[in-house]
């Protein structure tokens, strides 16, 4: 589809890095809590604009490295496919507390929320790794391909970030109360994202 190969398990992988514990998502959550939905929505044009800044400057080497270095092109996807398992494992392995809140001042959400994801490494570093995945070479379409990307990224952005801001107080108030449960999230989306990794370089 549009030169994506596996959309379904495109639109998946997104979806499930959404919805890991990061910097964005506690800017989201903070902004909720302090200025209510108006204020969450403000933070997700913020992160929705950072995340397509750093997906276009993605997709300027990804076209590049597709026009130029086939085999280079090839390395990337592979080594896309290692850092998708890598984040796997880490979530997997890692240990309660480590991710800790931000903080975010009033009034400022939707700037502030899109600093927090030009400057947030594992965004950076899922971006530049994450487009070789996804595009096939035989099919990619060059500028319609990677536009559809981003369109579909955008779009389940909005929707998991604007329904997070619509129950931000009772989200926050179960993750306080129910540590292992949140646990338990973090470490079903490590497996699935550990198992995104290896199909995807099984596919190559």
């Amino acid at each position: 589809m549009f030169g994506i190969s596996d959309y379904g398990a495109f639109c998946a992988a997104v979806l499930f890095f959404l919805m890991l514990p990061g910097p964005g998502t506690f800017a989201l959550l903070h902004s909720a809590a302090q200025g209510g939905v108006r204020a969450g929505a403000a933070a997700t044009v913020g992160l929705i604009a950072g995340d397509q800044v750093l997906l276009w400057l993605a997709v300027g080497g990804v076209s590049a490295l597709l026009q130029a270095h086939p085999a280079v092109f090839a390395a990337m996807q592979y080594l896309g496919a290692a850092y998708l398992a890598w984040i796997g494992l880490r979530l997997l392995a890692a240990r309660e507390g480590q991710t800790g809140p931000v903080r975010i001042a009033p009034r400022r959400y939707a700037r502030q929320a899109l600093v927090i994801t030009l400057f947030n490494p594992k965004a950076i570093m899922f971006y530049m790794a994450f487009f070789p995945l996804f595009v096939n070479p035989a099919t990619h379409r060059g500028l319609p391909t990677f536009a559809a990307m981003a369109a579909t990224i955008a779009l389940i952005a909005a929707a998991y970030c604007l329904t997070l801001v619509c129950l931000a107080r009772a989200v926050a108030a179960r993750v306080r109360a129910h540590r292992r449960l949140a646990r338990a999230f973090e470490r079903i989306a490590g497996l699935c994202l550990l198992g995104f990794g290896l199909r995807l370089a099984l596919l190559r």
